[in-house]
């Protein structure tokens, strides 16, 4: 692994860390931003020593694909670098399901017995613990996180040289897989600039340059890699699967997408071209273009942070998923709740709380939840992320607390703290 890449090969700890991110990173985790964050891969040997097998095993694998009821597009099967039909193991869900594209298990078991390779995705979605270290490290983060597993028969290979449009962090979680990395062929894609788009550039570089990283991974193995680096990964020996966690990082240009929306006020930007000009003909455009670009110069101007922070966490907000709440449970809990229980921020909500005249607003990812302003005292309490006890918090006393609170548990901002 040559020195002058950038990428770094650390080894792994003696016990579990307190952080999602330390988790993945290792020793390295306190020098990752700035050594490694959308710059260059790190490989981190036996980054847990427990070979991440609370996260998922082969066992759980074997229960996501015969007992969880799957649809697609919660499973992709890949083999020789190509993705299978979903019609050749999915079918009808039998009686009372009223569906037919169920995952059918035993077409899945005789695929992956001819050497295809099977792709859970969305795990985030479906698989508890895979959720709980999604949630957190999205959190810790500040950008969205899902993420897939790749189950791959012996001595097989699911997909070929290909980057990805993501950052991602490989934990391998069993058997032992041989993964070739190259250097980018397109820097820092954005989410429409999939690899397909230089496919000869990204094969020949496979083919006939020397990979930056040549490796095995092992069980409590993890590498990190930013989005545009090349990748292919072969199992060897017995079957192997990784967990693929996937950052959909926040770009600069996400900035220009926000600004271009909002500039969409200043009617100078709306106008129309005149009547039958022809826009192939650069003579033509030029004027029109030199007024487009000082109108846009002025609009820039006067596009305020506040307005771009809103329109940008909409979404971002909306991308990343918070802690599960069970529904029966919270509505248990909150029905009965009295002073003296305690509570906590649900993990990864994200929320920003403003004054606005003589009530505060509590925004959410799909809402805003408006109170008065003699709520913002506890809320800020309850806000702050450590757990609560209902009679303690500041500002207002125990019944009015009780209803505060319940409120917030109701909208889903507050969980009971265990």
């Amino acid at each position: 692994m040559p020195a002058e890449a950038g990428i770094a090969e650390v080894a792994g700890r003696a016990a579990r860390p307190a952080t999602a991110l330390a988790r993945v990173t290792g020793p390295a985790a306190d020098e990752f931003g700035e050594r490694h964050w959308g710059r260059a891969p790190l490989l981190v040997r036996g980054c847990d020593p427990d070979g991440f097998r609370d996260l998922l095993d082969l066992d759980g694998v074997d229960e996501l694909l015969s007992r969880r009821g799957l649809r697609t597009p919660f499973l992709r099967l890949a083999r020789n670098g190509a993705v299978v039909d979903s019609r050749a193991f999915t079918g009808p869900g039998g009686v009372g399901a009223e569906i037919a594209d169920q995952v059918r298990d035993d077409a899945v078991a005789a695929l992956f017995a001819d050497g295809t390779t099977v792709v859970l995705q969305a795990l985030h979605r479906t698989w508890p613990a895979v959720a709980d270290l999604a949630t957190a490290l999205s959190a810790e983060l500040g950008h969205p996180v899902q993420a897939n597993a790749y189950v791959t028969p012996p001595s097989s290979r699911g997909f070929s040289a290909h980057y990805d449009v993501h950052d991602v962090f490989v934990l391998q979680l069993a058997g032992a897989k041989h993964w070739t990395v190259h250097a980018p062929v397109h820097d820092d894609p954005l989410r429409d600039q999939p690899w397909n788009d230089h496919a000869d550039e990204v094969a020949a570089r496979a083919r006939d340059d020397e990979p930056t990283l040549d490796t095995v991974l092992e069980p409590g193995d993890a590498l990190y890699l930013p989005r545009g680096w090349l990748h292919a990964a072969t199992a060897l020996g017995g079957v192997s699967a990784h967990l693929t966690v996937g950052v959909h990082v926040v770009t600069r240009f996400a900035l220009v997408e926000a600004l271009t929306a909002l500039v969409a006020q200043d009617p100078r930007l709306r106008a129309s071209l005149p009547l039958g000009i022809d826009v192939a003909d650069p003579a033509q455009l030029a004027p029109h273009l030199d007024a487009v670009r000082g109108a846009l110069v002025d609009a820039l101007g006067d596009v305020d942070a506040e307005d771009v922070a809103r329109r940008l966490r909409g979404r971002v907000w909306r991308g990343a998923r918070p802690e599960p709440v069970g529904p029966l449970a919270a509505a248990a809990f909150a029905d009965g709740l009295a002073v003296g229980d305690s509570v906590r921020l649900r993990a990864g909500l994200r929320h920003r709380l403003v004054s606005r005249g003589d009530r505060v607003l509590l925004e959410l990812p799909d809402r805003e939840v408006g109170l008065p302003c003699a709520c913002a005292p506890p809320l800020r309490a309850l806000l702050a992320g450590e757990p609560c006890r209902v009679g303690d918090l500041p500002g207002m006393d125990g019944p009015d607390q009780v209803v505060l609170v319940r409120r917030l548990l109701r909208e889903g901002v507050l969980v009971p703290a265990s």
